[in-house]
């Protein structure tokens, strides 16, 4: 059976101390291929002007930035220290004129219509207030024919590797909040039933052992 979802948090990743730990933890799983770039890059969203929503210390699409030719990268997140250490990581990494850094809440954010030849979004679902209106907001954003993807966890991730992943994650002061970011997740039929309900063109949701992806491509 699978447990009822808790909310986590509607403000992401604020105190200083929290984004320096979990930056250090990302900066790991990054340098392990452990983040999410090949699932961004399977959606088809290889090149042109992307956004990323709720970006955390910005190693996905810092990644991203590195493995395709001819991009540029836009980053939005509700965190002014968050943002900060986006900026720091990808000039450390030779990609910051790539990238922009942008303060905003996801459910209405600031950029025109027909914007963005893709959107992604990783580990930010759980979080996010009104998942159906940042559905909708990626839509409005979006050119015609641009692709979105949206991957994070999933809640009803198999109950052994529950309790062993947040063991492998060096950061103590982060093992609790991996756990209740699981339990702050949606299952893939709750994916499902979001996407439905919102403007989002032609959604396809999948999963995996940990995790599952919501994609697709604008009208």
């Amino acid at each position: 059976m699978v447990r009822q979802r808790v909310i986590e948090t509607m403000e992401g990743i604020q105190g200083a101390f929290d984004v320096a730990a979990y930056d250090r933890m990302m900066r790991k799983m990054w340098k392990r291929n452990w983040i999410e770039t090949r699932e961004i890059l399977d959606a088809g969203i290889t090149q042109g002007t992307a956004l990323e929503i709720s970006p955390g210390p910005g190693y996905l699409g810092l990644d991203w930035l590195l493995k395709t030719t001819d991009t540029c990268l836009v980053g939005l997140d509700i965190s002014e220290e968050m943002l900060r250490r986006c900026r720091e990581n990808t000039q450390r990494e030779g990609v910051g004129d790539r990238a922009e850094y942008v303060h905003g809440d996801a459910c209405h954010m600031p950029f025109d219509d027909d914007t963005f030849d893709a959107v992604f979004a990783n580990g930010g679902l759980h979080e996010w207030a009104n998942p159906v209106d940042v559905f909708n907001e990626i839509t409005r954003v979006l050119k015609p024919g641009g692709r979105y993807c949206i991957t994070d966890l999933r809640r009803d991730a198999n109950t052994l590797l529950r309790k062993l992943l947040p063991l492998t994650i060096g950061e103590r002061t982060m093992r609790r909040g991996f756990t209740t970011s699981i339990n702050a997740a949606y299952t893939p039929g709750e994916a499902e039933a979001l996407a439905a309900a919102s403007d989002l063109p032609t959604p396809q949701v999948s999963g995996n052992t940990l995790g599952l992806v919501i994609y697709g491509t604008a009208n």
